[in-house]
C-alpha cells in the first residue's frame, strides 16, 4: 500500500483526535495560565497564580489526593470483583455465556444520572439497606453511606465494574488452554496455576482494566456530585462548579490540568511498574 492510501486512510482518525482531543487541551493548557476576568471568562495577560492558588491551599491540594484515593480505591475495587467474573465469563465450557455477558454489560445500558440516583435510594439514611437492617433489628441507627467517600466508592465501583471485566476476559479468552492443562500435569495445583501462569499471562488486560477504570474515576462528577453532595467534593466537581457557578474559567482550567498530570503521572507509574512486573 503506498504512503498516499495510508494517509488517506488514517486522516478522518487523525482529523477526529485533533479536533476532539488535541485542540481542548490545547485550549485548557492555555486558559490555565489567563488573567481571571472580571465578569468575562478570561483577563488580560498571563500568570502563574491560578497554580500558586491551587499548590499554596491545603484545600485544593487535599481535594486532589482525595481523588486520586477514591479512583485508587474504586480500581482496586473493580479488580477484585471483576477478576474471577472475568476468568469464569473466559472459559470455554461456560453455558449460557450471551446471558452473563448481558447481566455484566446491563449497567451501561442505563444512564449514569439514573444509575447515581438509584444508588441515593439504596444508600441513603431512610434508603433501602438502612431500612432493611433496621427492620431485621442489625443495626439501631443508620448507617453513614451517603454523602462520604464510602458512598463515591460503592457507586463508582458499580458504574465503573463493566470496564474492568471486559478488557481482562478478553485477555484470559487469548490464553491457550494447553498453558494451564500442562501447567496442572507438571504437579502444580490450580491456585498455583492461577497465580503463576494464567495471571502473568492476563496481565496485558489486568493493566488496561486499571487504567480505563482509574481515568474514569478520577473525572467522574454526576456520581461524586450526588453521591458526595456538599461534604465530599473531587476535583471534578470542583472544577464544574468553577466553571459554571463562579465563572473562574482560569482557576477552573488550571484545577483541570493539574489533575491531569496527576492522574497522568500515576497512570505512567502503574504501567512501567506492571510493565516489569510482567516481563
Amino acid at each position: 500500500m503506498s504512503q498516499r492510501k495510508t494517509f488517506l486512510l488514517l486522516l478522518p482518525a487523525g482529523v477526529l483526535l485533533v479536533a476532539f482531543l488535541a485542540i481542548p487541551y490545547v485550549s485548557v493548557f492555555i486558559s490555565a495560565f489567563r488573567e481571571p476576568g472580571q465578569g468575562t471568562p478570561y483577563g488580560e495577560g498571563y500568570t502563574i497564580a491560578n497554580f500558586s492558588r491551587i499548590l499554596g491551599d491545603w484545600f485544593y491540594v487535599k481535594q486532589a489526593l482525595n481523588t486520586m484515593l477514591i479512583g485508587a480505591v474504586t480500581t482496586l475495587a473493580t479488580l477484585v470483583i471483576g477478576l474471577p467474573v472475568a476468568f469464569q465469563l473466559a472459559r470455554p465450557d461456560l453455558k449460557l455465556r450471551g446471558l452473563f455477558y448481558g447481566i455484566v454489560l446491563s449497567p451501561l445500558l442505563v444512564g449514569i444520572v439514573i444509575r447515581s440516583y438509584g444508588w441515593t435510594i439504596l444508600l441513603g439514611n431512610n434508603g433501602v439497606i438502612n431500612r432493611t437492617l433496621r427492620e431485621w433489628g442489625w443495626i439501631d441507627g443508620p448507617l453513614p453511606l451517603m454523602y462520604n467517600t464510602l458512598g463515591i466508592v460503592i457507586a463508582l465501583t458499580h458504574v465503573f465494574l463493566p470496564f474492568m471485566i471486559l478488557p481482562i476476559m478478553s485477555a484470559v479468552q487469548g490464553i491457550d488452554p494447553s498453558v494451564s492443562s500442562a501447567a496442572r500435569s507438571l504437579g502444580a495445583k490450580r491456585p498455583t496455576v492461577i497465580r503463576r501462569v494464567l495471571l502473568p499471562l492476563a496481565m496485558p488486560g489486568i493493566q488496561s482494566g486499571c487504567i480505563l477504570v482509574f481515568v474514569l474515576a478520577l473525572s467522574s462528577y454526576v456520581t461524586p456530585a450526588l453521591i458526595g453532595g456538599l461534604r465530599v467534593k473531587t476535583t471534578a466537581v470542583t472544577v464544574v462548579d468553577a466553571m459554571i457557578d463562579t465563572f473562574q474559567w482560569p482557576f477552573g482550567a488550571a484545577l483541570a490540568l493539574t489533575l491531569s498530570v496527576l492522574g497522568g503521572g500515576s497512570v505512567l507509574i502503574f504501567a512501567r511498574l506492571t510493565r516489569m512486573k510482567w516481563k
